[in-house]
């Protein structure tokens, strides 16, 4: 009887951590709360509510990220103030690479710092780059795990509010 205890102990204990990291789905609410950005704002919960918010995880060391953050630049650009809202969140452990990144790149999407907030409203991980679309309504209607093409964020804009 031990053996058999003690293995199913192992494999409760092996699928907490998992389902922990679950994350969230499509159909799951966002309730926002407001945002400090890494370059010293701050993005209030009323500029995101009532807004479509294209939600990107993603890391400086990630060669993943670098191939689609110009995408998400661009969407920005042509779509930001205009019922949409990208907001992104870096996993890295410090802002200040974060900063350069951003600098350098001449990257002017709002990003915050990965942390129990966003992991409150997105859960853990699962990969990178990951982005979800939070609805005006505040529902999750569209998650993507790993790197997204130039015409799939393009095509992002089909969330958007209409304002």
């Amino acid at each position: 009887m031990k053996p058999l205890r003690r293995l199913l102990l192992t494999l409760i204990a092996a699928a907490l951590p998992l389902s922990a990291a679950r994350g969230v789905d499509v159909g799951d609410r966002v309730a926002w709360s407001d945002v400090a950005l890494v370059d010293g704002r701050v993005l209030r919960a009323a500029d995101l509510k009532g807004k479509t918010v294209v939600v990107e995880f993603w890391a400086t060391w990630c060669p993943f990220c670098a191939a689609q953050n110009p995408h998400i630049q661009k969407l920005h650009a042509q779509h930001g103030g205009k019922g949409l809202v990208v907001l992104t969140f870096s996993i890295d452990k410090d802002p200040a690479p974060v900063r350069k990144y951003m600098a350098e790149r001449k990257y002017t999407f709002a990003v915050a710092m990965a942390g129990p907030q966003s992991e409150s409203w997105f859960g853990r991980r699962r990969a990178l780059p990951e982005v979800y679309v939070v609805d005006a309504d505040g529902r999750i209607v569209f998650r993507e795990l790993g790197e997204m093409f130039a015409e799939d964020i393009a095509a992002l804009v089909r969330f958007a509010a209409k304002q």
